[in-house]
Protein backbone atom coordinates (compact mmCIF):
# COMPACT_ATOMS: atom_id res chain seq x y z
CA UNK A 1 0.00 0.00 0.00
CA UNK A 2 1.35 3.40 -0.96
CA UNK A 3 1.43 6.08 1.70
CA UNK A 4 -0.97 8.97 1.17
CA UNK A 5 0.63 12.18 -0.04
CA UNK A 6 1.35 14.79 2.60
CA UNK A 7 0.33 18.33 1.83
CA UNK A 8 1.67 21.19 3.91
CA UNK A 9 -1.60 23.03 3.41
CA UNK A 10 -3.75 20.34 5.09
CA UNK A 11 -5.52 21.54 8.23
CA UNK A 12 -8.31 20.52 10.57
CA UNK A 13 -10.11 23.34 12.36
CA UNK A 14 -13.42 24.08 14.04
CA UNK A 15 -16.36 24.84 11.78
CA UNK A 16 -17.01 28.53 11.11
CA UNK A 17 -20.32 29.97 9.84
CA UNK A 18 -18.68 30.80 6.50
CA UNK A 19 -18.21 27.02 6.05
CA UNK A 20 -21.97 26.40 5.89
CA UNK A 21 -22.45 26.28 2.11
CA UNK A 22 -19.40 24.11 1.34
CA UNK A 23 -20.21 21.76 4.24
CA UNK A 24 -23.76 21.23 3.02
CA UNK A 25 -22.53 20.77 -0.55
CA UNK A 26 -20.06 18.11 0.66
CA UNK A 27 -22.75 16.35 2.70
CA UNK A 28 -25.08 16.35 -0.31
CA UNK A 29 -22.36 15.00 -2.59
CA UNK A 30 -21.59 12.25 -0.06
CA UNK A 31 -25.27 11.30 0.27
CA UNK A 32 -25.56 12.33 3.91
CA UNK A 33 -28.49 14.73 3.50
CA UNK A 34 -31.84 13.03 3.90
CA UNK A 35 -35.31 14.59 3.63
CA UNK A 36 -36.05 14.34 7.35
CA UNK A 37 -32.83 16.14 8.43
CA UNK A 38 -32.45 19.77 7.40
CA UNK A 39 -28.67 20.35 7.20
CA UNK A 40 -29.04 24.07 8.05
CA UNK A 41 -30.97 23.16 11.18
CA UNK A 42 -28.49 20.40 12.08
CA UNK A 43 -25.66 22.93 11.84
CA UNK A 44 -27.52 25.53 13.90
CA UNK A 45 -28.27 22.94 16.59
CA UNK A 46 -24.62 21.86 16.69
CA UNK A 47 -23.38 25.44 16.98
CA UNK A 48 -25.67 25.90 19.98
CA UNK A 49 -24.15 22.86 21.75
CA UNK A 50 -20.54 21.78 21.57
CA UNK A 51 -19.48 23.68 18.48
CA UNK A 52 -15.83 22.88 19.25
CA UNK A 53 -16.51 19.25 18.26
CA UNK A 54 -17.69 20.23 14.75
CA UNK A 55 -14.54 19.96 12.63
CA UNK A 56 -13.68 20.65 9.02
CA UNK A 57 -10.67 19.53 7.03
CA UNK A 58 -9.10 21.72 4.39
CA UNK A 59 -6.54 21.30 1.66
CA UNK A 60 -5.32 24.52 0.04
CA UNK A 61 -8.17 26.32 1.84
CA UNK A 62 -10.75 24.10 0.12
CA UNK A 63 -13.10 22.27 2.48
CA UNK A 64 -12.61 18.53 1.85
CA UNK A 65 -13.83 16.77 5.02
CA UNK A 66 -16.13 17.12 8.02
CA UNK A 67 -16.95 15.38 11.27
CA UNK A 68 -19.53 16.36 13.87
CA UNK A 69 -18.78 15.03 17.34
CA UNK A 70 -20.87 15.24 20.46
CA UNK A 71 -20.49 14.44 24.14
CA UNK A 72 -23.28 14.19 26.70
CA UNK A 73 -21.07 13.54 29.74
CA UNK A 74 -21.52 9.78 29.40
CA UNK A 75 -20.77 8.85 25.78
CA UNK A 76 -19.38 10.52 22.72
CA UNK A 77 -21.08 10.38 19.34
CA UNK A 78 -19.99 10.98 15.77
CA UNK A 79 -22.14 12.14 12.88
CA UNK A 80 -21.54 13.61 9.44
CA UNK A 81 -18.10 12.14 8.76
CA UNK A 82 -17.63 13.08 5.10
CA UNK A 83 -14.67 13.21 2.74
CA UNK A 84 -14.74 14.64 -0.77
CA UNK A 85 -14.42 12.11 -3.57
CA UNK A 86 -11.13 13.71 -4.69
CA UNK A 87 -9.56 13.19 -1.25
CA UNK A 88 -10.70 9.64 -0.52
CA UNK A 89 -7.90 7.18 0.02
CA UNK A 90 -5.69 9.93 1.45
CA UNK A 91 -6.44 9.19 5.13
CA UNK A 92 -8.81 12.13 5.61
CA UNK A 93 -11.45 9.95 7.26
CA UNK A 94 -8.85 8.61 9.68
CA UNK A 95 -7.46 12.11 10.35
CA UNK A 96 -10.91 13.53 11.06
CA UNK A 97 -11.77 10.68 13.43
CA UNK A 98 -8.44 11.04 15.25
CA UNK A 99 -9.02 14.79 15.65
CA UNK A 100 -12.48 14.36 17.16
CA UNK A 101 -11.28 11.47 19.37
CA UNK A 102 -8.47 13.63 20.80
CA UNK A 103 -10.97 16.35 21.68
CA UNK A 104 -13.38 13.86 23.27
CA UNK A 105 -10.60 12.27 25.33
CA UNK A 106 -9.63 15.74 26.59
CA UNK A 107 -13.24 16.16 27.79
CA UNK A 108 -13.01 12.89 29.75
CA UNK A 109 -15.17 10.90 27.33
CA UNK A 110 -14.79 7.15 28.12
CA UNK A 111 -16.41 5.70 24.97
CA UNK A 112 -17.34 6.85 21.49
CA UNK A 113 -20.44 5.53 19.71
CA UNK A 114 -21.55 5.90 16.13
CA UNK A 115 -24.22 4.44 13.94
CA UNK A 116 -23.78 2.97 10.47
CA UNK A 117 -26.47 1.40 8.36
CA UNK A 118 -26.02 -2.38 8.47
CA UNK A 119 -25.96 -2.53 4.68
CA UNK A 120 -22.98 -0.14 4.44
CA UNK A 121 -20.20 -2.75 4.51
CA UNK A 122 -17.46 -0.39 3.26
CA UNK A 123 -18.05 2.12 6.04
CA UNK A 124 -18.28 -0.62 8.66
CA UNK A 125 -14.91 -1.97 7.44
CA UNK A 126 -13.45 1.56 7.63
CA UNK A 127 -14.45 1.95 11.28
CA UNK A 128 -13.29 -1.57 12.15
CA UNK A 129 -9.87 -0.68 10.70
CA UNK A 130 -9.82 2.23 13.18
CA UNK A 131 -10.44 -0.13 16.10
CA UNK A 132 -14.22 0.18 16.39
CA UNK A 133 -16.17 -2.99 17.13
CA UNK A 134 -19.80 -3.97 16.78
CA UNK A 135 -21.73 -3.48 20.02
CA UNK A 136 -24.50 -5.93 20.81
CA UNK A 137 -27.20 -3.29 20.99
CA UNK A 138 -30.34 -2.31 19.15
CA UNK A 139 -30.58 1.31 18.11
CA UNK A 140 -33.98 2.87 18.73
CA UNK A 141 -35.08 6.36 17.86
CA UNK A 142 -38.01 8.70 18.26
CA UNK A 143 -38.29 11.93 16.31
CA UNK A 144 -39.17 14.79 18.67
CA UNK A 145 -38.78 17.64 16.18
CA UNK A 146 -38.29 18.05 12.44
Amino acid sequence: MTAAPIFLTDSITCFQPADTAPVIELWQTCGLVVPWNDPHLDIARKLARGADLFLVGRRDNELVATVMGGYDGHRGWVNYLAVSEACRGQRWGRKMMEAVEVRLIALGCPKLNLQVRGSNADVIAFYEALGYTLDDVVSLGKRLQG
